[in-house]
């Protein structure tokens, strides 16, 4: 596989995880519990941890969240960074909290002492700051003078946002110009990479339900990674948040720029296969999400291309009629009725790699 020549920006930090430079591209999801539930939050957080997620977003739309974050943020086993909009005092006090990041949009929380106050604050404490641009929340006079939220007029309010932080001559920031649509935030990423130096956080914002959205954020996220833009990604899916971490890691994964984790390979099914592949493959999958090891799985359906397939893989089945082969690094491990091919490949598996509940 060929390698990506990324675009070189400055690195930033957010708590224990570098963005940029020449770090690995970060995977971020945001929580979905009420922040004030401290205990259900960093149980989800966890849970998006083991899944592979390198920080978190966590909302505080209200008095009550932002006074959470001071338990909440000792808790976390991810850094944790604080959305907020419109009140620069949340953001104050997040920042007092411990939080690793904040994502605000500068010209919406307040006057230019209220910025001023929040980024000396930030400074103080080495926070990145995320610019995040949305496509559906346009400042009026910008969207008055495109006529409607393109890529013209994210990039426009990008560079706004980035002025007001740059006048006061901070820029430990990266920035986010994301919307609905793939074909706007393309062009806007790849606008603004060409006008600022600064580290992007890549998403296409109300992608849309796990199917819909996974085939969104696959094209738009991984199509500009494939052309070296993005530090950071977020795959935003109306569904549990630790379906994102997955999507996020076989997009990183299938462009070469994450290595981790197991590399499924698995046939479409035709009228040559005589196992119940999908059942197989499914079943296989689901099975060997808490390995973080770079491995490849070949589990595939007929005699044409299955041996092959196998073969290359570190482990394999290729099925035959009503039955398979095993294969471990190239090896025959032997021919396995079709009921029993699964268990079979997964206790090859799971004696290099031990599944989490073998260790209780």
């Amino acid at each position: 596989m060929m390698s990506i020549q990324r675009r070189q920006t400055p690195s930033l930090w957010i708590g224990k995880v570098e963005v940029g430079g020449s770090a690995p591209v970060s995977i971020q999801s945001m929580t979905t519990t009420r922040t004030t539930d401290i205990r259900a939050t960093v149980a989800q957080i966890s849970e998006l941890a083991t899944a592979g997620c390198d920080i978190v977003r966590v909302a505080v739309p209200d008095e009550a969240s932002s006074h959470s974050l001071a338990e909440l943020v000792p808790l976390s086993p991810l850094p944790v960074v604080a959305d907020i909009h419109f009140n620069h005092t949340f953001a104050l006090r997040a920042l007092d909290a411990g939080v690793h990041g904040l994502r605000i949009n500068p010209g919406n929380i307040g006057s230019a002492e209220r910025i001023a106050s929040v980024v000396e604050k930030a400074r103080s404490r080495n926070v990145p700051i995320r610019i995040g641009v949305n496509a559906g929340s346009l400042e009026k006079d910008i969207l008055q003078r495109h006529g409607h939220p393109g890529p013209e007029a994210m990039v426009e309010s990008g560079l706004r946002h980035i002025a007001l932080l740059e006048k006061l001559n901070y820029r430990n920031m990266k920035i986010s110009l994301k919307a609905s649509d793939v074909y706007t935030t393309m062009q806007a990423y790849r606008l603004i990479a060409s006008k600022v130096p600064y580290p992007l956080h890549l998403g296409v914002t109300e992608a849309g339900t796990e199917f819909g959205g996974t085939v969104k954020s696959a094209i738009g996220i991984g199509g500009l990674l494939s052309e070296g833009i993005g530090d950071t990604i977020r795959v935003s899916l109306t569904a549990d948040p630790v379906r994102e971490i997955r999507v996020a890691r076989k997009i990183l994964q299938s462009l070469g720029l994450r290595r981790e984790g197991v590399n499924f390979v698995s046939c479409p099914t035709c009228g040559r296969v005589e196992v119940d592949l999908v059942s197989l493959a499914n079943r296989v999958e689901e099975a060997l999400q808490h390995i973080p090891h770079p491995i490849t799985v070949a589990v595939m359906g007929c005699p044409v291309n299955g041996p092959g397939e196998a073969r290359e893989a570190d482990y394999g089945i290729a099925g035959g009629k009503g039955r398979g082969l095993v294969m471990h690094h190239g090896e025959v491990v032997g021919w396995f009725p079709e009921d029993q091919l699964v268990e079979t490949l997964l206790a090859l598996i799971h004696k290099d790699f031990p599944a989490p509940s073998d260790f209780a």
